[in-house]
């Protein structure tokens, strides 16, 4: 198996991180704290996810700004989807998608970068985000409609796992989806079974976003098909194991969270035996770094929260960051995200339904 460290990675042999060896109930025994502690770092740290005033500008780096808030509000309401009401992780969760949305003037900003860009795909998908969660915006809505009823939309020119995306976005906002996906999915890495010997990283991520797509973020598990799951239980294990081995921490995050979203009983084994690892990675403050060598040092007190956060994912105060928050905001909204979905698949397995869809 090929397994490439991504782009920036801080890896090398030191790096490499013991492999998981399974041991009953070991994930349920860490994640609660991890799912905590991760979102703890996130609530604190909600500041950096606020919008520039120059945010409109053309020049204005899309993957620096509207790119983080809008993870920030996908995984974040999948969270408060998989966590039981009235517990501080559901409350944290909801209370973040709802800065996020905010952050977008309650979706006038997003209508405005669709009057700028009709037929860019982001504005459109960060709004699905906040549909699917039950924010709306009427005008934006009103603009979007004729748009995405165009022959140039529905042959805008993307990879296959993006345009599943844009399929899940139409779901998600409620109108006629572009094109079938079960057409596009037999069109991904993923879908077409490739050698598993051939995962690395960009494929690993095309692979593990065709499931995000494809299953709402892990909302509706019986959309992935009986030989998408065969293929993926049986070959999860060693790609994860091939993560933990390179220090791959943000995809094995995003590898967990594929595990968490398929159809049926909870991988076990793989759960059990890769929660316990990433869980170690992370740092007393909460946050997971995207790839490299672990901070192991002690946070002397913790780090800091925002004052309205629940008490239940508070951590300490005035903590030094490990890492930068560009390097770590992604990995560890991954890490909640995965947290959250493997608590549902290991617990009362209370969530959408489990039989099989084609789609």
């Amino acid at each position: 198996m090929t397994t490439t460290a991504t782009q920036g990675s801080r890896g090398g042999p030191e790096s490499q991180a013991p492999r998981g060896h399974a041991s009953p109930g070991a994930a349920l025994a860490v994640l609660p704290h991890v799912l905590r502690t991760a979102l703890a770092w996130t609530d604190a740290h909600r500041g950096e996810f606020a919008l520039p005033d120059d945010v409109l500008d053309p020049r204005t780096q899309v993957n620096a700004t509207l790119k983080p808030l809008g993870e920030l509000a996908q995984l974040c309401s999948t969270v408060r989807a998989a966590t039981a009401p009235g517990t501080p992780e559901h409350e944290v969760a909801g209370d973040l998608v709802t800065y996020a949305w905010e952050q977008v003037a309650q979706g006038a900003l997003l209508l405005e970068l669709l009057r700028t860009e009709p037929f860019a795909a982001y504005p459109y998908e960060i709004y699905a985000a906040f549909a699917g969660y039950g924010l709306r915006h009427e005008g934006f809505e009103a603009l979007a409609r004729p748009l995405t009823a165009t022959r140039a939309w529905a042959h805008t020119e993307q990879h296959a796992n993006r345009q599943l995306g844009l399929i899940n976005s139409e779901r998600r906002v409620g109108v006629l989806t572009h094109t079938d996906a079960g057409a596009v999915l037999s069109r991904t890495w993923l879908g077409g079974l490739a050698e598993p010997w051939t995962f690395e990283g960009p494929s690993g991520y095309a692979l593990t976003h065709t499931v995000f797509h494809l299953t709402d973020w892990g909302r509706m598990p019986d959309r992935v098909p009986e030989k998408t799951d065969a293929y993926l239980r049986t070959w999860l294990p060693a790609w994860a194991d091939g993560c933990l081995e390179s220090g791959q921490w943000d995809l094995t995050g995003e590898l967990l969270a594929v595990g968490a979203s398929l159809p049926g009983p909870p991988p076990l084994e793989l759960l059990d035996a890769v929660w316990p690892v990433l869980a170690d990675v992370q740092h007393t403050t909460g946050c997971v770094p995207e790839t490299g060598v672990p901070v192991r040092e002690d946070a002397p007190t913790g780090v800091p929260v925002h004052e309205d956060a629940p008490t239940g994912v508070r951590g300490h105060e005035d903590a030094p960051d490990p890492y930068p928050f560009i390097d770590c905001y992604h990995s560890t909204l991954v890490t909640a995200f995965a947290a959250a979905l493997s608590l549902r698949s290991l617990t009362d397995g209370s969530g959408p339904s489990r039989e099989r869809h084609t789609p």
